[in-house]
């Protein structure tokens, strides 16, 4: 049986970089936003493509998926878009924590150890699953 999970789109995630896609795609990011929770909404099924990644397994799961810009003709692969949720199964609910594009975060460091010191930087709630 298929169980659809509560999305949540944390302040944070909201505030930063979810700001500068709205803007820059505009009713394109609706479209895009709305097909993000809609597979958030199924992650289970999310899970079982080669789009999301499970980063931290447990009580609580961080996943990693990527998704591409409603309309645009790039992949979800290579569009460089992300998505950073975290997963508690047992309470059945999905909170977005960071969405980006690998541009926004990437400086001299790797792109995973930089979204990784934003999640601990900013949610204290999860910086110990890192």
């Amino acid at each position: 049986m298929e169980i659809n999970y509560s999305v949540q789109i944390e302040e944070f995630a909201e505030r930063h970089f979810i700001k500068k896609f709205k803007k820059k795609y505009n009713s394109q990011w609706d479209v895009t936003l709305k097909s993000i929770i809609f597979e958030l909404e199924r992650i289970d099924n999310l899970l079982k493509t080669d789009r999301a990644e499970i980063i931290t397994d447990g009580d609580i799961k961080i996943i990693k998926t990527e998704f591409r810009i409603a309309k645009s003709k790039e992949s979800a692969k290579t569009s460089g878009n992300r998505c950073i949720v975290a997963w508690g199964k047992d309470g059945g609910s999905v909170s977005i924590l960071l969405v980006y594009n690998k541009t926004d975060i990437t400086s001299k460091n790797k792109e995973t150890e930089e979204w990784k010191k934003i999640i601990k930087n900013n949610y204290s709630e999860y910086k110990h699953l890192f």
